[in-house]
């Protein structure tokens, strides 16, 4: 006997999961690779949560310094290099403050294109050497992403917009996020880059 209110019929809930990143930090491009890698054909919601790691006016990095080469050197380019992944120091002197990105990453969600907002603002500044921090550049991302670039300007005005996202910065905080990229999967907080083994593991745990 056939059974019309089976289980069979009933689809689970998606799964959210929570991503604090920072544009100017290449592991989160790389972190996004994985992460992609790790929900492929899940039923995933992603929510891409800022976290700058220096804010204004806290001064930030600059490549021609010792710093970024050595640690680029080091680290970065090897574990790209692992992953497959084209990527190179940006040549922007200083690095860019990240905060209007991260509000116009709020209208792209809006719009339904934050995934494709993210790495194409990443891939902007890490394969394009492009700073992210200029509003024309914002614009073009958001142009080539089929939205309306001139409502960039209103976004980068909007004092709501300011307000939410810096009480997502308090929310990041209080969460205990020290690194980017950092995860969470529910209860969950992977910090630094996700082995995508674990991660997908961790949300099909969570949807079964």
């Amino acid at each position: 006997m056939s059974d019309d209110l089976g289980t069979a019929t009933l689809k689970p809930a998606r799964t959210k999961i929570r991503v604090w990143i920072d544009f100017v930090c290449p592991y989160c491009l790389l972190g996004e690779r994985l992460i992609r890698t790790a929900t492929e054909g899940l039923d995933v919601d992603i929510e891409w949560m800022p976290f700058e790691l220096r804010p204004h006016p806290t001064p930030t990095l600059r490549p021609e310094d010792d710093y970024l080469p050595t640690a680029w050197k080091q680290g970065v380019y090897p574990a790209a290099e692992r992953m497959g992944v084209s990527i190179r120091l940006p040549t922007v002197s200083p690095q860019p403050y990240t905060r209007k990105a991260f509000l116009g990453l709020q209208h792209a969600v809006e719009q339904g294109q934050g995934d494709a907002y993210v790495d194409a603002v990443l891939r902007a500044f890490f394969q394009e050497d492009r700073d992210i921090g200029d509003t024309d550049v914002l614009k073009a991302i958001l142009r080539g992403l089929g939205l309306d670039p001139e409502a960039l300007d209103a976004v980068l005005t909007s004092p709501l917009r300011g307000e939410r996202h810096d009480a997502a910065l308090r929310q990041a905080r209080e969460a205990g996020i020290r690194a980017v990229p950092s995860v969470a999967v529910g209860n969950r907080l992977i910090s630094g880059m996700p082995q995508p083994g674990d991660l997908r593991a961790e949300i099909l745990r969570r949807t079964s």
